[in-house]
């Protein structure tokens, strides 16, 4: 009789290691919002994440992903969350500033060099810390996703140095960041509603725009442009955001799948868009536009001469934030 009940207490055990998912995870229906359209590289990441949640709860963990801005936009969005009614969106920081101003840390121009310096400061202590604030507003960020670089395009001459900016007419989102920055430059910094950038490139009101080379690409402005620099001036990432009074009624095992899943695809989609924007970046090439790069002492001498900005919006930001991604950025460097 013994035997026979330690035999049976065994084969249960190993039938419990064997589907932990039925213990540990709730069918749940996860909204995921996006202000974007489903074949841009976020559309990549939210199927290989969900691959990944399939594999670790059993398939008892879906997303339903809403695109194109269906559930509102990413303001809206954001405060749903915030609210308890709506589970996940996955935005860009820009719009966020009003809810936590230290996002404004990812407008400041020239932060970042390159896309590995970004992803060692995301992905790193300050990322860290950015999280923290996020959560003191009702927010869980589950990983930095990519919305890359901003580059610039122009009808007048090739862009070697910031001097060469001097009088361009340059079309900049209505974002006072972007305006001070190009304004600082010597540029002719001119807010401009995005469908009307390449008619007005067209027609000479304007000479330049800045954009990642995926959009110079799929709106055709190397159509009306004749150079394009990579100044890597902008870089902001999108934020896979999950509602703080939802995840915390989640069980800890489903919290880890999230965070650890939302890696999985935030890997993935900064390796699509990454393909993506070189390819874009050929098509330009081929288009017969001439491309150059920033040197890096001249991205050091850009950057320098852009801390006016920084200074201008350090209080608003929060100096603590800015002085310690600064500091994060100069160790790396080092």
């Amino acid at each position: 009789m013994r035997k026979l009940l330690l035999t049976t207490t065994a084969i249960a055990f190993v039938f419990t290691l064997a589907s932990p998912a039925s213990a540990e995870f709730t069918e749940r229906n996860i909204r995921v919002s996006n202000g974007i359209n489903a074949d841009h590289p976020v559309g990549n990441g939210i199927e290989a994440m969900q691959k990944c949640l399939d594999e670790k709860s059993g398939g008892k963990l879906k997303m339903t992903a809403f695109w194109g801005g269906a559930l509102g936009g990413d303001l809206q969005a954001t405060q749903a969350l915030r609210s308890g009614v709506q589970e996940a969106v996955v935005t860009s920081s820009s719009p966020l500033v009003g809810i936590e101003p230290a996002l404004g840390v990812f407008d400041l121009p020239f932060l970042f060099s390159t896309a590995d310096e970004a992803y060692k400061v995301l992905d790193g202590k300050f990322g860290e810390m950015m999280d923290e604030k996020l959560a003191a507003v009702g927010l869980v960020n589950l990983a930095y996703w990519e919305n890359g670089f901003r580059n610039l395009s122009n009808s007048v001459r090739p862009v070697t140095k910031w001097e060469d900016l001097e009088g361009m007419k340059v079309r900049v989102m209505q974002n006072n960041v972007f305006l001070d920055t190009f304004q600082n430059l010597g540029a002719n910094a001119t807010p401009m509603a995005f469908g009307e950038v390449f008619s007005a490139l067209e027609t000479k009101t304007i000479d330049a725009q800045e954009n990642p080379y995926v959009t110079i690409d799929t709106s055709k402005f190397f159509e009306v442009q004749k150079y394009v620099t990579q100044t890597n001036h902008a870089y902001t990432p999108f934020l896979f955001l999950f509602s703080k009074a939802i995840f915390d009624t989640y069980a800890p095992e489903e919290q880890a799948a999230l965070r650890e899943c939302a890696v999985v695809g935030r890997d993935v989609e900064r390796q699509v868009i990454g393909d993506l924007n070189k390819k874009s970046l050929e098509k330009i090439k081929a288009a017969g536009l001439e491309v150059n790069v920033l040197s890096p002492e001249e991205q050091a001498r850009i950057r320098e001469k852009s801390m006016v900005v920084y200074e201008k919006h350090k209080a608003e930001i929060g100096a603590n934030v800015v002085d310690a991604i600064l500091a994060e950025l100069a160790e790396i460097r080092k």
